[in-house]
């Protein structure tokens, strides 16, 4: 193989392997971006299905919800399914199945794919039961008393909210905070910091003050 071949081909293979890096960065990005509203027709969308989706649940029941989704792409697709029949009687065209595309396309889920999330999702379990573990069983005294103080504080808020209407309200601080933050990160960064510190000195005080409390600075 002559030098200009091989160099073409590193070339190509280079500019692919760029290609998949990028691809793989933007969908990496696509949640930060709608969020942020960098496309504000997307983040429009999503924000609009999302919301229209937990109305919904907050009216009707779960099952009721999914029923008429169901049902409604079920009449989309009977619809066009019988509108590309008529056409092609009237035109006589042999074009097929309207969806011939995407019934012959593989939908299922390759082993390795379900083995590698299984993995990653054992994982997460994992580390949330020896966190948990280490609050319960009261490793750390301070912990879990942040853990009670925080359990206490959300009887108060299910007391008012349901989890609807928390997920509602969720989803709204989700689409709203991040531009309002993204246009006043130095003022909010620095309100940030003085909360941060004056909590991390309440909780040395306490640590100093409980007895059997678990210091973080000689555990490190």
């Amino acid at each position: 193989m002559d030098p200009a071949t091989q160099s073409a081909q590193i070339s190509s293979s280079e500019g692919v392997a760029d290609g998949q890096n990028s691809t793989s960065k933007e969908s990496k990005l696509s949640v930060k971006d709608l969020i942020h509203w960098r496309d504000p027709k997307k983040s429009g969308l999503v924000f609009g299905l999302s919301m229209l989706m937990l109305l919904s649940l907050a009216a009707f029941s779960v099952i009721s919800v999914i029923s008429y989704l169901l049902l409604a792409l079920l009449c989309v697709t009977i619809t066009f399914r019988i509108y590309k029949s008529v056409v092609q009687a009237v035109q006589k065209s042999n074009e097929g199945h309207p969806f011939k595309a995407l019934i012959d396309k593989d939908v299922s889920i390759p082993p390795e794919t379900f083995r590698k999330h299984v993995d990653s999702s054992l994982t997460y379990i994992n580390r949330a039961l020896k966190q948990m573990s280490h609050l319960f069983l009261v490793e750390d005294i301070v912990d879990s008393l942040k853990l009670a103080v925080v359990m206490w504080l959300l009887t108060y808020v299910g007391a008012v909210f349901n989890g609807i209407t928390i997920l509602i309200l969720a989803n709204i601080l989700l689409f709203a905070v991040p531009p309002i933050y993204e246009k006043n990160k130095t003022q909010i960064d620095r309100y940030i910091d003085l909360v941060r510190t004056q909590v991390n000195t309440t909780i040395a005080k306490l640590q100093e003050k409980l007895p059997g409390a678990v210091k973080r600075s000689k555990i490190e």
